[in-house]
């Protein structure tokens, strides 16, 4: 089973929007980590602003070799990835880019019909990205497996990443690593998955 990894750079007090208002750098040994966690992806799920964004930057960015040797490296993983653009209406057309595709979900059901389906199709780990509506929508659904993020040492006031959780969730650490720019990286997944027995072959897994 394929999961859904949520990988984010946050303030302390969990702020999703406007990173610019918060980043104040990412030192190389930081982005060669968010480069090693994005190996391990081949799609990634993003809502309309943030892909329009994405488009904006990346092909760019490779087409001119712009950046550091990391930074290229990430670009060419955003070009190859298949890109899963999510949308109430549809009404509005995205952006051409390679390997990406509008999705329509009208409805929570939907969407979460929808990422089931995705994870249980074959492929590698799935990288849930933003916008801030959509992001929020798929942690309130449960629906995310894995957490990276990169806390930054700011408190900066705007829209958190649980506020529509409506219970509380539980979960286990699995790792740390600091930054000398005073970033700290915490790894976690939910507890209840965390705990539930390994299964002893495929069978059992589907049962």
């Amino acid at each position: 089973m394929r999961k859904i990894v949520l990988q984010m750079m946050t303030p302390l007090n969990g702020r999703l929007d406007d990173p610019a208002a918060w980043v104040h750098d990412v030192v190389d040994d930081q982005y060669r980590e968010i480069d090693r966690i994005y190996s391990s992806y081949d799609t990634v799920l993003v809502g309309r602003t943030t892909y329009e964004e994405m488009a904006a930057y990346w092909p760019r960015a490779l087409a001119e070799n712009a950046g550091t040797e990391t930074n290229q490296v990430m670009a060419e993983r955003m070009n190859t990835y298949r890109k899963l653009v999510f949308s109430r209406s549809g009404d509005d057309p995205v952006t051409e880019w390679t390997n990406t595709e509008q999705v329509v979900v009208a409805t929570d059901d939907e969407l979460a019909a929808y990422l089931e389906d995705l994870k249980s199709r074959p492929g590698r780990d799935i990288h849930l990205s933003g916008g801030s509506s959509f992001a929020r929508s798929v942690l309130a659904l449960g629906l995310v497996d894995e957490f990276y993020f990169f806390v930054y040492p700011v408190v900066s006031p705007g829209v958190p990443w649980f506020s529509e959780t409506s219970d509380q969730r539980d979960l286990r650490l699995v790792g740390t690593e600091a930054y000398g720019n005073g970033v700290v990286e915490v790894h976690y997944v939910p507890r209840e998955r965390a705990d539930a027995p390994r299964p002893d072959s495929f069978t059992d897994m589907l049962a």
